[in-house]
């Protein structure tokens, strides 16, 4: 049965630094940018900001132009997620789950003790065990330039990330598909005048 197949079947376990990946962490201080979410058959725009607090947490926040927010979520420097708001409509438990995790992989700080590198074709894959699958950060077989993110079930990819363009540590584009419905969120860096 063809379907059962996994497309990850042909990486090869090879050794390697797991944490060549966090350089591609992005540097977020005080990031802005123009933001299109479509989501089934809604379609939201607007800005979105992501800020450095003094404490080191990371805020997230999604509003319209007009200010009306969508919502404001919080990593701290462990990790760890607090939902400060997001609009009544969307406040469901498998929506926040989604976000959550879209945007932990955004933020590209893996817990790499279980992690492993493996080789396919012209790519370098750090493979991140997750309770599901895995999280796949591709990189070119140097490790110098990421090529995508991607979180998966035990045989295919379910999101799709990329982050283009960095400029002093942040991309200018970051681009999220979600492989099983419609779900996409997409951003493009907007430059302080």
């Amino acid at each position: 049965m063809a379907g059962c197949t996994s497309v990850y079947k042909g990486l090869k376990r090879t050794g390697g630094d797991v944490n060549c990946i966090r350089q591609f962490s992005p540097q977020f201080r005080t990031t802005l940018y123009s933001t299109q979410v479509n989501i089934l058959k809604h379609h939201l725009s607007g800005l979105l900001f992501f800020k450095q607090m003094p404490d080191s947490s990371l805020r997230v926040v999604f509003a319209n132009e007009m200010g009306f927010k969508f919502f404001d979520f919080e990593f701290d420097k462990q990790g760890n997620f607090t939902k400060h708001y997001l609009l009544a409509k969307m406040d469901k438990k498998a929506v926040v789950k989604t976000l959550r995790q879209d945007f932990a992989l955004v933020l590209l700080h893996p817990d790499l003790q279980q992690a492993h590198i493996a080789t396919y074709s012209h790519y370098r894959y750090t493979v991140v065990p997750t309770e599901k699958g895995n999280n796949y950060y591709i990189t070119d077989t140097a490790c110098t330039q990421l090529v995508r993110i991607e979180k998966s079930s035990k045989r295919k990819p379910v999101v799709k990330v990329w982050m283009e363009h960095y400029n002093n540590g942040i991309p200018d584009t970051i681009s999220i598909q979600h492989q099983n419905f419609n779900f996409n969120i997409s951003l493009q860096r907007v430059e302080k005048k």
